[in-house]
């Protein structure tokens, strides 16, 4: 019978991340005209799919969005 340690559990932030190329992404918020929700994600530069990350219901979520993924330029709004 073998016996494993179990692995230590990273940091919660760092868990749900993705991956963030900004060669192939660019990031955007994804705007509702109708309910004014936003999301915010990537959009893959050549075939323009969007993939989302996070909810933004304050400018906190903006900027925690923001210090994740080490984003410093404006983020484009699409709607």
């Amino acid at each position: 019978m073998f016996f494993m340690k179990k692995s230590k559990k990273s940091d919660a932030s760092h868990k749900n991340a993705m991956a963030y190329d900004p060669a192939l992404q660019e990031p955007v918020l994804r705007c509702s005209i109708c309910t004014s929700e936003q999301v915010a994600g990537f959009r893959d530069k050549k075939t323009g799919v969007f993939t989302d990350v996070m909810l933004i219901r304050s400018p906190a979520d903006l900027e925690s969005f923001r210090a994740q993924y080490g984003i410093q330029e404006e983020i484009r709004r699409i709607y």
